[in-house]
Parts: C-alpha cells; sequence; structure tokens
C-alpha cells in the first residue's frame, strides 16, 4: 500500500519544488480523512499545490473561489424546477466532488462559510430536508491570505476546527527559486502530468491508517500534551477533545507517509504543531499571530518525551 503514496510525492514533485515537508502533511491530511487550511501570502503555490494533488489522485475536482456575494447553495446545489418532466430536480453543487479548493474562503460571508461545516464535518449536505451524501474520497482545502483584512471575514472558532492541518507554503530559497524558473521557463508542468492512484486506493490508505499500531505510552503523551495546553497561563482554550482525536489520526497516518506500520514520538512532534495550534486561543487575543504555534512547540519541549521501543505490541 505504501507505493501509492510513493507515487503521488513523486507526481507532486514534478511540479512543486522543495515542499517535501508540506506535500507530506497535505498527503497526511487526505489519509486521516481531513481537511487543510494553507495560509499564506500570495504566489506562494497554495493554489498550485491544490491542482496538483487533484491531478495526482483519479478523482473529480472543483474550485470555488469566495467572494463576499457568494451563496451557500451555490456551494451545495439547488432545487430546479425541471418543466419537461413537471418535477424539481436537485442540482448538485461544486462540494460534491472528491477534492474541493475552497479559494480565499475568509472572503465570503459566515453564513456561506458555514455551508461547508456539515459538508466537511458529516461528509453530507442537506437541501430542503433532503440528505445527500458525498463520495470518498473527500477534502476541503481552503486557502487564504492572512495580510489582507479588508473585507474579509475571519473564521470563526467552530469552523477553524473543522480544519485537520493549518499550514504555510512558505517563501523558497534562492535555489528553490532557480529551479522553478527553469522548470517554467518552457512549458507548464501542470499540463503534462496525470493520475497516478485511483480512489479506491486512497480509501484503501484511509483504511491502512486505522490499522497503524501506536504504543499506549504515545497516547499517553499525546493526552499528556493535551492536559498541558488546558492548563497553560497563556491560553484561555487549550485542545479540545476533538483536537485529542485529531493529533491521534494525524499521528497513525502521518506513520502511513512514511511508511511504516507504527508510530513513533517524532511523528507526534512533526505533526502536532500545523494539528493543534489553529485549535487554542491566547488569552486577551496577541499581536504574534504565529504565537499559537509557539505555545504548542513550547508544550512539546515542557511534556517529558517517553523513550523506549515503538516496533513492539
Amino acid at each position: 500500500m505504501m507505493e501509492e503514496i510513493k507515487r503521488i510525492r513523486e507526481n507532486i514533485a514534478k511540479v512543486i519544488i522543495g515542499k517535501d515537508s508540506v506535500v507530506d502533511l497535505l498527503l497526511t491530511a487526505i489519509v486521516a480523512r481531513g481537511h487543510v487550511l494553507l495560509e499564506d501570502v500570495p504566489g506562494t503555490g497554495k493554489t498550485l499545490l491544490a491542482k496538483t494533488l487533484a491531478k495526482s489522485i483519479d478523482g473529480s475536482f472543483a474550485r470555488i473561489q469566495f467572494t463576499p456575494d457568494l451563496l451557500p447553495s451555490d456551494i451545495t446545489g439547488i432545487n430546479y424546477y425541471r418543466q419537461k418532466e413537471g418535477e424539481f430536480c436537485f442540482q448538485r453543487g461544486p462540494v460534491f466532488s472528491n477534492i474541493v479548493l475552497a479559494d480565499e474562503i475568509n472572503r465570503a460571508t459566515p453564513r456561506t462559510q458555514a455551508g461547508l461545516l456539515e459538508a466537511m464535518e458529516e461528509r453530507q449536505v442537506s437541501v430542503e430536508g433532503v440528505t445527500y451524501s458525498l463520495e470518498a474520497p473527500f477534502l476541503v482545502i481552503a486557502t487564504q491570505n492572512p495580510l489582507e483584512t479588508l473585507g474579509t471575514f475571519p473564521l470563526p472558532e467552530a469552523q477553524m476546527d473543522r480544519f485537520l492541518m493549518k499550514l504555510s507554503m512558505g517563501l523558497p530559497g534562492k535555489e528553490e527559486e532557480l529551479q522553478m524558473m527553469e522548470r517554467f521557463l518552457k512549458d507548464e508542468p501542470l499540463e503534462h502530468i496525470g493520475s497516478v492512484v485511483a480512489k479506491e486506493d486512497v480509501i484503501a490508505l484511509q483504511k491502512k491508517s486505522k490499522e497503524i499500531y501506536i504504543h499506549p505510552v504515545l497516547m499517553e503523551y499525546i493526552a499528556d500534551l493535551v492536559q498541558a495546553s488546558r492548563k497553560h497561563r497563556e491560553l484561555s482554550c487549550g485542545v479540545s477533545p476533538r483536537g485529542t482525536m485529531a493529533l491521534l489520526n494525524a499521528v497513525r497516518a502521518y506513520a502511513v507517509v512514511k511508511e511504516r506500520d507504527y508510530v513513533v514520538p517524532e511523528d507526534i512532534k512533526t505533526v502536532a504543531v500545523p494539528v493543534l495550534a489553529h485549535r487554542i486561543q491566547i488569552a486577551g487575543g496577541s499581536l504574534q499571530p504565529d504565537r499559537p504555534a509557539m505555545v504548542v512547540e513550547e508544550l512539546l519541549k515542557t511534556v517529558s518525551l517517553p523513550t523506549e521501543d515503538w516496533k513492539g505490541r
């Protein structure tokens, strides 16, 4: 089963340069059946990464451009009257796709943002009393620009909690910048890649993550991290039980991405910040946007990390 992960990673590398850690975390999210919020300045490749992942999987893809006038029905779909048949029919919206890119999600009104909540959490859509299931695998990749605040609607805590991870692409170094210019000098790599795995392969990977062994002491370590966040002097709100389960699911999925059938302590340390930082609240707010991530880093340093052989059962 691990060969599928390798094929997706290599396919993405044909387009995206030097973002191996971000790609691994994105793959972790889809294996864990979670959703991702990509927050970064414009032009760092957020949309390109989402499109490349979508093309690597033989599934449907939809891009939704979030704007202030976007309605919930523009996402979920509408019932319309078909005169020829003399009956109402349901026109499915773009959320009925395997991978949905919610571009600039914070530019839509809270009512429209909430239109994604049921789909993300329950993997279903309810329209006028009728419930429609979403096909697996289902992944929402939302993007937002942290610098522009004019005309935006910050995501409420309830919706932030629906994202398994919050990631940032970051700016490339000089060598990566040179490779990027050379690669895109005469061609558009995205146009020449195709799917390398089927939807069924992704579903099998998701099932595989549930079989990954995690030592009871490591589960205790996760619990200690969560408990420490709730007692931290700077936090008005620590990690919720949903966050605990998100971290557990993420570390097992990350083990799959790293081609192991067991979890090691480094898995927890790698995914803790992207999984937990957006779920905690600094008391009284903070002028440092990266302060929550710094707090999680502090917790990782202060909570004792157990050392044992994690392969045994």
